[in-house]
């Protein structure tokens, strides 16, 4: 009898939260009314890239995917500016306040114009997940950080909730300005595969990670709006925005200065002891030719 109870109270608390509080308009979408199906993709994910990936590439060669990264890359591209634009034209520029924007709930096209946006956002973060896989199949180890998987797993989340509760208003803007960046990262990673031929073109890579430190700075700033304003969007979702920001900038901080100001340092100062190094060998021929003329002259 007890364990009927409980299995009740559990089936009646799995409702309340994934159905009851949801949004009517969405929740029926794939992939959206259970957090089942989207957690078991990020599960096997993460045991694909951390342990059967490395595992099966151990003994193999790096996998070609040259006109692949090309085709996947052009794709990621088309699908952030289409979110860039569907953010702007069917909300901030037109329709939302800066300030502080509340969800619409309601039926009309601009609300669901937004909420499929959101929609299409959570898919282009689940598609993200291909970034790693590459990486793995190539044996490009090393680009697997920790500052990847959290960023690729978390987002994922992070709009797979937005989608269900919470599909437009204020945490919209992160996703817009998220999918700017994203336009720039892409096509980076598109020209670079194309071929070497145009690597020499490619000097910004480094300026694609000030933008992203940017982002998050705009993100907090923009969230944060929301300890003093109240429009009806929920305050407390600033319990995850404003860390998760804070967290992500450290991330891509310690990342830049690891990959540019560090390794910068290092060149230079390799470069310093190289320069002294020829300095000290012309001496040394210097002295040896001075001393060549010494001797020819006691001669």
């Amino acid at each position: 009898m007890s364990s009927a109870i409980n299995g009740t109270a559990s089936a009646n608390y799995w409702d309340y939260i994934f159905t009851d509080l949801a949004d009517p308009r969405t929740n029926h979408w794939p992939l959206i009314s259970s957090p089942v199906p989207g957690l078991t993709i990020i599960a096997s994910y993460l045991y694909f890239v951390l342990n059967f990936g490395p595992k099966y590439m151990a003994n193999r060669k790096p996998f070609q995917m040259q006109k692949t990264l090309v085709v996947y890359n052009f794709i990621q591209v088309l699908v952030s500016v289409f979110l860039f634009y569907e953010g702007l034209d069917g909300a901030w520029l037109r329709h939302y306040s800066w300030r502080c924007q509340p969800v619409d709930w309601t039926d009309n096209p601009q609300s669901m114009r937004v909420a499929r946006g959101c929609y299409v956002y959570f898919l282009a973060k689940m598609s993200e997940l291909l970034d790693t896989v590459f990486f793995t199949l190539r044996k490009k180890d090393k680009q697997i950080s920790f500052l990847h998987l959290y960023h690729h797993t978390v987002m994922p989340m992070i709009s797979w909730g937005a989608t269900k509760y919470f599909p437009g208003g204020h945490g919209t803007f992160i996703g817009v300005i998220n999918s700017f960046v994203h336009i720039i990262m892409y096509t980076y990673y598109m020209l670079a595969a194309i071929g070497p031929h145009l690597h020499k073109y490619l000097w910004w890579k480094k300026y694609i990670t000030d933008l992203q430190m940017i982002q998050f700075g705009m993100a907090f700033m923009h969230s944060a709006q929301l300890l003093w304003t109240d429009c009806g969007y929920p305050r407390w979702s600033v319990c995850f925005t404003l860390p998760n920001a804070i967290f992500f900038y450290m991330l891509f901080n310690d990342f830049y200065k690891k990959t540019y100001t560090v390794k910068r340092a290092a060149r230079l100062a390799a470069s310093k002891a190289k320069a002294e190094e020829l300095r000290k060998a012309k001496e040394l021929e210097s002295l040896k030719a001075a001393n060549g003329k010494l001797a020819d002259k006691e001669l």
